[in-house]
């Protein structure tokens, strides 16, 4: 039985894919249902690799990609209504605070956060999301 979700493809340029990784960027549910599920998007280029600069470079990172992903989904970080962020340290909160107020001014999406013990390619933040896909 095929699935109703449609798999989302985001253009090599866009952001970094590996297809040697079993996920997917984003679900977009069906047509109905206007929401896209974005997986966790981590701080590298298209390269694959980690962006240096810290926390707030790898954040910035992060959030161009999930935006890149939002947009290759049908929406865009305008439309980004609830992320998950996971840090490495709950003390760079604050940076990372400053960092996602300024990405998403003036509309901020619902979030939550916490810290977690590691991050893939020991990264120090990844971030995921729910969208609606735009009208």
């Amino acid at each position: 039985m095929p699935s109703p979700l449609e798999v989302v493809t985001v253009p090599a340029s866009e952001a970094f894919s590996n297809p040697n990784v079993p996920l997917v960027s984003a679900l977009k549910v069906p047509a109905n249902a206007t929401l896209v599920y974005i997986s966790g998007c981590i701080g590298v280029d298209l390269q694959g690799k980690v962006v240096e600069g810290g926390v707030e470079a790898q954040c910035l990172q992060v959030l161009k990609n999930l935006s890149a992903v939002a947009n290759a989904s049908g929406s865009d970080k305008d439309h980004i209504i609830k992320c998950n962020i996971y840090l490495k340290d709950m003390n760079d909160f604050g940076r990372i605070n400053k960092v996602y107020g300024e990405f998403f001014a003036p509309y901020k999406p619902t979030r939550t956060c916490v810290e977690v013990a590691r991050l893939p390619l020991d990264v120090l933040v990844e971030i995921e999301g729910v969208a609606m896909v735009k009208p």
